[in-house]
């Protein structure tokens, strides 16, 4: 084919198709180059996926790592609650166990020995001063008396003739007709003769006595608490024991109680203090009793002081031998602070109580405990009315330890939501 054909053809004659994009004309471009190319285009591509991840990377950490700040921060901040303390300004009471008692209690046993033939009064009855009980039969005694009165009579007759001799030979000495070796023994004969009836007069009236016992009666006015006999019951004269005692008799009117006063607040307890006294079987009442006496004395044994308390029961609302908890006042002082037992801490150099100051900071100030009243102390130094006690601190609790004062229930709320944290 001629090279016109070709032009007319527009083979030869045509512009190449890479003129301009920097192949020479008439030159091909090598597959190779298209491939580097290709190849250079993903690698910048890939590098700014790279670069973008790096980029996304490192923000999300920045990010997470603010937030980890954050949270710590937030849950290094220690949540107290906090309290006063308050002036010991009136009578603080200390409870003590005690059991009441009838103001006179008294164990009834009978004088003669004998058989039980009635009993008049049970237990749970009102009886006055002097009313009978029971009667008893004393054959024994009975025969005792009888031979003391004919013992008596003996006497008597022995006494008379001692009486008539010593009287004739008086008047034969002063006629002389009796020597006076054999008066002195008339007038001795005589004197024996009226000891021997005042011991026979004297025997008698004991059995007369004892016979008098053959009638039970109460000695005061009180209410049986015990019937101990019935009829037919052999008795012996005297305190036989608690098998043989007749009744047990009470004075309820007016009931005592006894209590023993650790040495701790012996001498803060005065008489004439009025003191209250509850029973559990009885909610929401209360009995007021007075200190009448005390025992002056600590006892060595068991450190404590004895203590008697006086309690009206006109109405018999209390019943003697009941245990009841009594409450006594403790005089208070000025100079003595209370506070919650749950404000202590204990440690190596001594006691402690967690003071809050102005800048959120932690005090621990050593302190001087008075007298441990239960569910609250006394404070002797260490403290003022104006100190926030931290309730409940933590062991782990140190000087300048920054936390944050928060109201009891929104302790309870923060303490939870770190427990779930």
């Amino acid at each position: 084919m001629s090279e016109k054909r070709h032009a007319a053809l527009g083979i030869h004659g045509a512009e190449p198709p890479y003129a301009g994009q920097g192949v020479a004309a008439g030159a091909h471009p090598s597959p190779r180059a298209a491939i580097r190319k290709r190849a250079r285009l993903i690698a910048a591509v890939i590098l700014l996926l790279l670069l973008l991840g790096a980029i996304v990377t490192v923000a999300l950490r920045i990010v997470h790592a603010r937030a980890l700040a954050a949270a710590t921060s937030e849950h290094a901040l220690l949540y107290v609650t906090v309290t006063n303390a308050k002036a010991a300004t009136g009578g603080q009471p200390v409870t003590l166990p005690g059991t009441l008692q009838g103001m006179i209690e008294s164990t009834l046993y009978a004088r003669s020995s004998g058989y039980v033939l009635h009993w008049y009064k049970d237990i749970g009855a009102t009886v006055a001063k002097g009313e009978l009980l029971a009667d008893i039969d004393t054959p024994e005694v009975d025969q005792q008396l009888s031979q003391a009165v004919a013992a008596r009579e003996q006497s008597a007759s022995s006494l008379d003739l001692a009486k008539t001799s010593a009287e004739r030979w008086e008047a034969l000495r002063k006629k002389d007709a009796v020597t006076q070796q054999e008066l002195n023994e008339r007038v001795s004969a005589y004197t024996q003769a009226q000891a021997n009836l005042a011991a026979a007069d004297a025997n008698v009236r004991r059995l007369q006595k004892l016979e008098g016992f053959k009638k039970v009666s109460a000695p005061f006015a009180g209410v049986v608490t015990r019937r101990s006999v019935d009829v037919g019951d052999l008795i012996d004269a005297g305190n036989g024991g608690v098998g043989r005692a007749l009744f047990t008799l009470a004075q309820v009117d007016q009931l005592r109680v006894y209590v023993y006063v650790p040495q701790t607040y012996a001498q803060r307890i005065k008489i004439g203090d009025q003191v209250d006294i509850t029973q559990s079987e009885m909610p929401g009442q209360t009995f007021r009793g007075k200190v009448v006496r005390t025992a002056g004395a600590i006892d060595v044994a068991t450190r404590t002081m004895q203590m008697e308390i006086n309690l009206p029961n006109q109405e018999h609302k209390l019943l003697a031998g009941a245990y009841v908890q009594v409450a006594l006042p403790l005089g208070g002082s000025s100079d003595v602070l209370i506070v919650p037992s749950n404000v202590i801490l204990f440690r190596p150099e001594g006691t402690r109580i967690a003071v809050v100051d102005g800048n959120g900071r932690i005090k621990l100030h050593p302190i001087v405990i008075g007298h441990d009243l239960g569910n609250s102390l006394e404070i002797l130094s260490g403290v003022s009315l104006t100190d926030k006690l931290v309730l409940n601190p933590p062991d782990s609790l140190a000087d300048n330890d920054a936390v944050t004062i928060v109201q009891p229930k929104a302790a309870i709320v923060a303490a939870a939501l770190k427990a779930k944290s």
